[in-house]
């Protein structure tokens, strides 16, 4: 085994000493752990045909989505992951933000979302995402996170920038959707473009 000569950008068991976070954007959104009463809401967002679209790994049950709650718990105490639901004050679900693809040693992660159609519009994946991002990279110790999306999609692509992920380029033929392979556009924030954008 190799060993590693530079120090962990974030030291293991820092993340889950402690809960999953809240946390707050503009416009009353809260980001905030998923809870069992949120399986219903979570199944009928992957009846949406645009959410079906884009995201290829979808519930097929009540049941599943509960599963893959407990499956969000032990990534947050294995260090692995997390995802949140982003709510308007903590309660009506309005979207989701995930954070997976962990790698402490670098402090490297990666980020999806979603949006339910009636969310739509009015800059809430984009607030969510931030609001992740300011935290990930300064209070988490981050110092890069990454997100790829479809060429096609356009609307993550505004997300994405007006986030402040800049886009870096073009992976060719990558990703495997519904309708076949895309190119996906790869994006990235890193901890010195936080500033100023609290």
């Amino acid at each position: 085994m190799r060993a590693i000569t530079t120090p962990p950008a974030i030291s293991a068991g820092v993340l889950s000493a402690g809960p999953q976070p809240m946390l707050a954007a503009p416009g009353d959104l809260l980001l905030r752990p998923w809870e069992a009463a949120d399986a219903p809401v979570f199944l009928a967002a992957y009846q949406d045909p645009a959410i079906r679209q884009w995201h290829t790994r979808q519930p097929s049950s009540q049941q599943q989505v509960l599963d893959w709650f407990a499956q969000y718990r032990q990534a947050w105490a294995q260090e692995t992951g997390a995802s949140w639901a982003v709510t308007r004050g903590g309660g009506e679900v309005l979207g989701r933000l995930a954070l997976g693809s962990v790698n402490l040693d670098d402090g490297v992660a990666g980020c999806a979302y979603w949006v339910l159609p009636a969310a739509r519009g009015a800059g809430v994946a984009s607030r969510a995402l931030n609001a992740l991002s300011v935290w990930a990279l300064a209070e988490a110790r981050f110092h890069r996170l990454h997100l790829d999306h479809s060429t096609r999609n356009h609307a993550s692509c505004r997300v994405a920038v007006k986030a402040g992920f800049v886009l870096e380029g073009t992976k060719r033929s990558d990703a495997v959707h519904a309708d076949g392979r895309h190119d996906m556009h790869l994006h990235a924030r890193i901890r010195s473009d936080v500033a100023g954008r609290h």
